[in-house]
């Protein structure tokens, strides 16, 4: 929903609120956020709210330490798990330094501006994506089990209509594979969007688990052997003139995807998950095949869409739609061909048969290199952001 300044001032009043959270993420997708009293809201519309950049992750040092938030109206949201009397409310916001200019490690402006390059040359980019959070098992339940074996049933659903409170609509929920493992599905959105309700439901998973006794974890590799934490996203594309770009997309993507993968999977341990349990190793792209790097799912009209496999919780949701935006802009502008569908199971497929596709990064080091030599992330990245992904 669209909101003037004038209108959530208003809100603020007719609603009791007493505490507003502005929220923004560091480099590496991190939310933060500070606690302002409604009487601030007007400075912080008209000036922003000063942080101290120092101390928080690669946002510099002592020297140049000064940052200011500024909240973005539209992203206004109450909060469901806080008290409805002295309401607390949320809103997204952009960064810059004190003249005004947009700091560069703003990962949220980078999205902004690659949907502004994309709108430009004519194309509307949707995108969604799964959430899978889990820790020391919950439960040991499998695929869709259903309750007693499924455990986090009621927790799911609890997620669920906090979420629809919030203004974010899940499509579908489920247990998934591995132990204590639960999947929720997303209706598409714009990208920006899509990226702020991606840092809104981990904020509330984690939250409505913690009120059950439980912890939810993120991290791309929880358990050994077994089924990793994988952060699925789905991405169709709209041209102003009617064409179907959907092939050129994917091409773009495909093209690119080893120099974007250490924003992708921006931990060591991303790599563990790889190559096991219906997690991609090979670039390679099918119909509805699960062992691919992207599959098209068997899907028509709007819920056409190409889905990547690779990325993990771990990723910075604005890096990661920022990236994947830009590449298929230069698949599509640049016409680039669809390599053939690969219809075999390559977690069955021989080694003789292997060595004919490429591989994504096997390591966190190698996927560093890949992105420092690339001028394609040279060219959408700052160095500054580089730098910090690969001296961790």
């Amino acid at each position: 929903m669209k909101y003037s300044k004038e209108e959530v001032l208003q809100y603020m009043q007719e609603e009791d609120v007493k505490f507003i959270r502005l929220a923004f993420c560091d480099v590496f997708g991190r939310q933060k956020n500070i606690s302002i009293m409604p009487q601030e809201l007007c400075r912080a519309f008209e000036h922003g709210i000063a942080i101290d950049a120092s101390a928080v992750a690669g946002f510099g040092d002592e020297s140049h330490s000064d940052l200011f938030l500024h909240p973005d109206p539209d992203t206004l949201m109450p909060l469901p798990w806080r008290p409805e009397h002295g309401r607390v409310v949320r809103m997204f916001c952009s960064i810059t330094y004190p003249d005004g200019t947009i700091f560069e490690c703003d990962t949220r402006s980078l999205l902004k501006k690659a949907v502004h390059e994309a709108e430009q040359a004519g194309y509307q980019f949707h995108l969604d994506e799964n959430g899978n959070p889990t820790k020391i098992p919950y439960d040991h339940a499998s695929y869709m089990d259903m309750a007693p074996e499924d455990k986090g049933e009621n927790i799911r659903r609890e997620v669920c209509l906090t979420l629809e409170q919030m203004g974010i609509f899940p499509e579908s929920s489920h247990h998934e594979e591995g132990p204590g493992q639960n999947e929720i599905d997303f209706r598409y959105s714009d990208p920006l969007a899509a990226a702020d309700n991606s840092m809104t439901f981990q904020t509330a998973v984690k939250t409505i688990a913690g009120l059950n006794g439980v912890f939810a974890d993120f991290s791309p590799k929880p358990l050994e052997n077994q089924a990793g934490n994988g952060f699925h996203i789905n991405m169709s594309v709209k041209s102003s003139d009617g064409t179907d770009n959907m092939d050129s997309m994917i091409a773009g993507i495909l093209f690119k995807i080893s120099d974007m993968t250490v924003f992708f999977n921006p931990t060591p341990d991303s790599y563990k998950r790889f190559g096991s349990h219906k997690a991609p190793k090979y670039i390679s792209w099918s119909s509805e095949n699960r062992s691919q790097l992207i599959r098209v799912p068997a899907a028509i009209g709007i819920y056409r869409r190409a889905e990547l496999r690779s990325p993990d919780p771990s990723a910075n949701t604005y890096l990661a739609f920022a990236l994947m935006i830009h590449a298929a802009l230069e698949g599509i502008q640049n016409k680039l061909v669809l390599p053939p569908p690969v219809d075999i199971n390559l977690y069955k497929a021989d080694d003789n048969t292997l060595k004919n596709f490429r591989q994504l990064p096997k390591d966190f080091k190698s996927a560093c290199t890949v992105a420092a030599n690339s001028d394609f992330i040279k060219k959408h990245i700052p160095d500054t952001i580089l730098n910090i992904y690969c001296n961790q």
